[in-house]
């Protein structure tokens, strides 16, 4: 198991975010963040009051942002409950949106281990083609990081090739040492995505902990060679914070991790703020919340 990790510099870390925060692009590059926001979003319903029709209405939403531009991407997947899955397969197949599921016991992740991997199994075997689950943060927080890393080890046998996403649940983990423990852990296990939140806790994504999960991923990167990416989610409401997040990612990772396989962001009412945004790049004005249908 590859444990290897250095102290965080928290003051160091902040000022670096805020910085970086701050950072203006050019107008003419908005549009093309904008889109790539669109490309990398997996766009998430995870509520008890799902139905079915909720999900037919979500998954034209994703494969179609825009009920007037065309030229406004799908986006990379749509994230939802395993009893909800093959209906989003079949409304999903063939338009190259992917069909993520949570499983492994979220959000808690403190089911039985057979349980929790028969779960993963099963969505697969219902049409997901990506996983998100959680890291066991009773045993990961209880100074038992064996036995997290082979609870995540046994969940990477059992997706096979289907892409994983590791949730760390940063907002309950209590300091930037812990995240980035908690990072390196995930991707030595196996992990393809580390992320940030499940967003059912008051604290979500935030700049900092998204900069140390990419400082982590970076030196992981560096260390072993094996690209890993970066899913932040919880709280990433606007254009703006999404584009601050992209510029995080440029800055620490590089061109590289520009691009859907390694970067994305779960969202639920993100999209619309960023079509409001297109609107007013491509027309010169605002268009209305209720221009856009609901998410």
């Amino acid at each position: 198991m590859v444990t290897r990790t250095v102290a965080v510099d928290a003051v160091g870390l902040e000022g670096r975010a805020a910085s970086l925060a701050t950072r203006s692009i050019k107008r003419e590059s908005k549009r093309r963040a904008l889109d790539l926001t669109i490309r990398c979003m997996d766009l998430t319903t995870l509520e008890g009051t799902d139905t079915v029709g909720k999900i037919v209405a979500l998954c034209s939403k994703a494969v179609r942002p825009s009920p007037v531009d065309r030229s406004v991407p799908s986006v990379a997947a749509v994230c939802l409950y395993p009893q909800l899955v093959p209906v989003a397969a079949s409304q999903l197949a063939g338009t190259g949106v992917e069909v993520a599921s949570v499983a492994g016991g979220f959000p808690s992740g403190l089911g039985p281990l057979d349980a929790r991997l028969r779960e993963i199994s099963e969505v697969i075997e219902r049409g997901a083609t990506e996983v998100d689950i959680v890291l066991n943060r009773s045993l990961f927080l209880g100074g038992r990081n064996r036995e997290a890393f082979e609870e995540l080890v046994a969940a990477r046998e059992v997706a096979a090739d289907v892409r994983l996403k590791v949730i760390l649940e940063t907002g309950e983990l209590g300091s930037y040492d812990r995240v980035r423990q908690a990072s390196v852990l995930a991707m030595a296990a196996g992990a393809d995505f580390i992320k940030t939140s499940t967003g059912k806790i008051g604290s979500g994504a935030t700049l900092p902990v998204a900069l140390c999960m990419m400082e982590a991923a970076r030196d992981f990167h560096r260390q072993t060679g094996r690209r890993v990416g970066v899913k932040v989610a919880g709280g990433v409401r606007r254009a703006r914070q999404a584009i601050q997040h992209l510029v995080l990612l440029h800055e620490t990772l590089g061109m590289e991790w520009l691009v859907p396989s390694l970067f994305r962001i779960g969202a639920s009412t993100l999209l619309n703020d960023v079509l409001m945004q297109l609107e007013k790049e491509r027309t010169g004005r605002y268009a209305g919340p209720d221009y856009f249908t609901l998410d």
